[in-house]
């Protein structure tokens, strides 16, 4: 029997020195990734390893360095594309790292992402990169405590209101001005909104829609606000009966369509903000036969590959969902390894993908 093959049990240390002919503190430093090792005593230890299938502790090394080489991912739906590309890079971001992802999903329920963060805060991991669900109003604690216990924490997607830390998120107002903006130029007027911030008291003027800004998940508020300023831009009165304020899934987006599909006055064009919005925005004008271009305008949030080949292939703004991730976990890996400059802000540019769902108002809607 080879040597590489004569114990039953997992390999030690010892053994992988021994393999490799060196003592077993140089062992642990290339292993654990610390302190000095040359190139080529590196390579050695690293054959032996792998010939003998060695696995570290990872518990044993982070008692000894305080370092688990993982990072907590707290996203709100890992089955949303958008946060699966996100998680892809960051995946990819943490694995040429040497850093495992522990990933957990939240629902967009701010009950599960404190028990979230406790969950990683227990389990040791370096940093926690986090898509929050907290409303501007909302107590957010779980995430000032971990930070203040000296978690590196980066934000993605959405800020948090209170956290002067690291993130990593689009001009989300900007990009639904620019959107917004094209139907208008189209001579768009009665453009709706779907999915504006959730809420149990729907605004039934501009007043009470700012106040439910100030309430709303940063993302949504800023997504609305660009919607608010291309109407404001154009001279447009706001009409609540074309802002939704539904619980966030297709089967509500489709139904809060459908009913300002239904209106005495109804939109000539509809924006989403979400991929689950814009396919509910589908099934509602469907449902109504209409069709998209002929009957209705449509920009949408997010794209998708099955966008560009509908018929006809949809306007889209595109956001870079695997570029946002890889920056939260460059950033987050920056912190981890001793970087203590001030927080850093990261804008990074989105594309309105302009195809053939975005045209003039038809001639049988003109008023």
């Amino acid at each position: 029997m080879s040597p590489d093959h004569q114990h039953a049990g997992a390999p030690t240390i010892s053994e992988v020195a021994a393999a490799a002919g060196v003592g077993r503190a140089t062992v642990a430093r290339t292993l654990g990734n610390y302190g000095s090792v040359s190139d080529a005593t590196r390579a050695k230890v690293l054959r032996a390893a792998e010939r003998l299938g060695y696995q570290a502790n990872t518990l044993a090394r982070s008692m000894s360095t305080g370092i688990t080489k993982t990072l907590g991912i707290v996203l709100a739906d890992v089955a949303n594309p958008f946060f699966s590309g996100v998680l892809r890079g960051i995946s990819e971001a943490a694995r040429q790292a040497g850093y495992d992802a522990i990933i957990l999903s939240t629902d967009e329920k701010l009950e599960l992402e404190r028990d979230a963060i406790r969950v990683l805060l227990a389990k040791q991991v370096d940093g926690l990169v986090v898509a929050s669900a907290a409303g501007r109003s909302d107590d957010v604690s779980h995430l000032s405590n971990a930070i203040e216990r000296g978690m590196p924490v980066v934000l993605i997607d959405r800020l948090v209101d209170g956290l002067d830390i690291d993130s990593v998120v689009i001009d989300n107002r900007e990009a639904s001005r620019a959107a917004v903006s094209s139907m208008i130029q189209n001579g768009h007027r009665r453009i709706a909104f779907a999915w504006g911030p959730v809420t149990l008291s729907p605004a039934t003027d501009l007043q009470q829609m700012h106040s439910i800004l100030d309430e709303a998940l940063w993302s949504d508020g800023e997504r609305l606000r660009g919607y608010l300023d291309a109407l404001e831009e154009a001279g447009i009165p706001f009409d609540t009966a074309l802002v939704t304020h539904v619980l966030k899934n297709e089967r509500q987006a489709t139904r809060a369509v459908g009913g300002m599909l239904a209106l005495a006055d109804p939109p000539t064009a509809i924006f989403t903000t979400e991929t689950e919005a814009t396919v509910g925005a589908l099934r509602a004008l469907q449902t109504h036969n209409l069709r998209i271009l002929k009957d209705v305008s449509l920009i949408g949030f997010d794209d998708s590959p099955w966008a560009a080949v509908m018929e006809p292939p949809l306007t889209m703004i595109q956001q870079p969902m695997r570029e946002l991730g890889a920056t939260a976990a460059q950033q987050l890996l920056a912190r981890i390894g001793g970087d203590t400059s001030e927080p850093k802000k990261h804008v990074l540019p989105s594309t309105l993908l302009a195809r053939s769902s975005d045209g003039p108002v038809p001639s049988h809607a003109r008023r």
